[in-house]
């Protein structure tokens, strides 16, 4: 039986790890990027149509499901995966990059669930798989606004799970820690535009110090990694509700149970020591 999914931020990292490795498993990939050249090449892969989608656009999201609908009449699997990092002490953050952050790591994947819910519900099968990340489950100093949207991310899942699977639709959440891929430059991007107040310098100190000694590479691990359980949450008759990948997302798995007291006094030591 030919299966169909549908991807979005394919342009690089875990997205286009994830429609190679659904291509591999012989699935029908639709891969969408905001910019259609950047997904050029993986058009080239039987099986594999490709398709630009800016998820803030209403428009974008609705015309690409209806495509998807009219050319293959199922959506099997929706991975939401799009997404980007706002780094910053949270005062340094202004509102709109508040609101940009929310519109394409929560409010995204909300107009993408709901377009495609219908189709799934009515032929009673289907799996949204949500890419969240470590972040969604606990914080760090300096990640309070990236951290925020995962986190409502992954409260969205855990009601929507429950909310679908009276229809025969499955909900998981993917867990990545850091990533060998492009969001990091792009956090990077993000943090050094922001409009500093002054107040923080020992956490920018702390995070160019991390970064020159290549502290981004620390427990990384590549897409690929990512890649496969998302394909495993997909195929599975009945997915987990989370995925944990890699040893850092592992870890944070037990950090949440942490006292914040406990917690907050190891963040105070590590400034000192900075």
């Amino acid at each position: 039986m030919e299966r169909t999914v549908l991807i979005t931020g394919c342009s690089s990292g875990i997205g286009r790890a994830t429609a190679e490795a659904f291509l591999d498993e012989e699935w029908t990939v639709y891969a969408t990027a905001r910019n259609p050249a950047d997904v050029q090449t993986l058009g080239e892969r039987e099986g594999c149509r490709i398709a630009s989608i800016d998820v803030t656009d209403p428009d974008d999201v609705e015309r690409v499901v209806d495509e998807m609908l009219d050319e293959t009449g199922r959506i099997d699997c929706l991975v939401n995966n799009a997404g980007y990092g706002q780094i910053g002490p949270v005062e340094d953050v202004s509102t709109d990059a508040v609101e940009a952050q929310f519109d394409v790591n929560v409010f995204g994947p909300h107009r993408l669930v709901r377009a495609v819910l219908p189709a799934m519900r009515r032929r009673e099968d289907g799996t949204i798989v949500n890419v969240s990340s470590v972040l969604g489950r606990t914080v760090v100093p300096g990640t309070g606004v990236y951290a925020a949207s995962k986190h409502a991310l992954e409260a969205m899942s855990d009601a929507l799970r429950s909310e679908v699977r009276e229809f025969g639709v499955d909900v998981a959440l993917v867990e990545p820690g850091p990533v060998d891929s492009m969001f990091e430059d792009r956090a990077r991007a993000e943090l050094e535009g922001l409009d500093r107040s002054g107040a923080y310098e020992s956490f920018y100190g702390l995070y160019e110090d991390y970064d020159a000694v290549g502290g981004g590479g620390v427990g990384s691990i590549p897409p690929e990694r990512v890649a496969e359980e998302i394909v495993n949450a997909a195929s599975a008759t009945k997915p987990a509700a989370r995925y944990p990948v890699g040893p850092l997302a592992k870890a944070g798995e037990v950090g949440r149970y942490v006292p914040t007291w406990l917690a907050d006094g190891v963040w105070s030591l590590v400034r000192k020591l900075g």
